[in-house]
């Protein structure tokens, strides 16, 4: 079985020869790497173009940067492959990690993605993300950030993969609606495990399969108005998409605090009117996003989603 490599671009001509090399040492499962290009000014194209790989290469050319998600599902569009592998530029795979993704992703029908082990790329025995948690108070936590690598070496169950280096179903993709082209970028993967989660399917990290993320490449630092503000809007639609009335009511003051601590945190950061500007634009934009329609028979799921938010919150403050 081969994968379809998609890969967002935006400005990084100065990662893609290490991208390309590590993939070109795994590309005995890879079918093809689909470069979606979101209107570099710098010479990514002309790498591509002038280079030769150890797979087929599909350059997608977007005039503006239409931003992540739909970069990525104008790829998954594309795709000839029945797994979709969704990595970033500012990566470096570690041979026969692909082969571990799909022999852990095709070992049952109830798994919608798969996620690498993400070390952080200038410390290598250090965690950057092995699977993304979220709880009652609309907090997405990176988990094992800043961990020792082999605290992790067990698949386990994660609430959500982080698509920077996710292997999905390319047919659960199709079913669930895909990513949500309306987030431009962050949260998307975390509501479209929300998603998957709701009709069943599960998410695991793979530990054997090793990425090497630099991280924060296209946008430029970990906080910054421009990601502060959209993360704010897309966490508001998070929770108006995916949470029904009656889980809404019951954890409302665990939402209302969670986007208030935040708040602080962000004033004490310098991102406070900022990141105001965010939660507004998403109230007042709800309405642009489809809302996940209930379904009686997913009872159970919902269940199961608000029980992992309770542990995931009762994990944090003890912390």
């Amino acid at each position: 079985m081969k994968v379809s490599v998609v890969t967002p671009n935006y400005n990084g001509e100065r990662f893609l020869k290490r991208f390309f090399d590590s993939l070109n040492e795994d590309s005995e499962h890879i079918g093809e790497v689909i470069i979606v290009d979101n209107g570099s000014s710098d010479n990514s194209k002309d790498f591509i173009n002038a280079n030769e790989f150890n797979f087929p290469v599909v350059l997608v050319e977007n005039s503006k940067n239409r931003g992540f998600a739909p970069a990525v599902n104008q790829g998954i569009s594309k795709a000839k492959h029945d797994y979709i592998f969704s990595l970033n530029n500012d990566t470096e795979l570690k041979k026969g990690s692909i082969k571990n993704m799909i022999d852990l992703i095709s070992s049952s029908d109830d798994i919608f993605s798969v996620q690498a082990k993400m070390l952080q790329y200038n410390n290598k025995d250090l965690i950057d993300d092995v699977g993304d948690e979220y709880n009652l108070l609309a907090w997405t936590k990176k988990t094992g950030e800043n961990h020792k690598s082999d605290e992790y070496v067990e698949v386990k169950e994660i609430f959500s993969s982080c698509a920077g280096a996710a292997l999905y179903r390319k047919s659960l993709l199709e079913e669930l609606g895909m990513f949500d082209d309306n987030f431009f970028a962050y949260m998307e993967d975390v509501d479209l495990a929300i998603r998957s989660k709701i009709n069943g399917y599960r998410n695991l990290l793979c530990p054997q399969a090793i990425v090497y993320h630099i991280g924060s490449a296209t946008s430029g630092s970990r906080y910054n108005e421009f990601k502060v503000r959209l993360a704010a809007r897309n966490n508001v639609w998070v929770v108006y998409k995916n949470i029904p009335i009656p889980l809404k009511i019951i954890n409302f003051i665990f939402l209302f605090l969670g986007f208030f601590i935040k708040y602080l945190f962000f004033v004490k950061k310098g991102f406070g009117n900022i990141y105001l500007a965010g939660i507004k634009e998403g109230l007042s934009t709800r309405n642009k996003v489809s809302k996940t329609k209930f379904k009686s028979e997913n009872t159970k799921n919902y269940l199961k989603i608000e029980y992992r938010l309770i542990i995931n919150t009762i994990k944090f403050l003890k912390r």
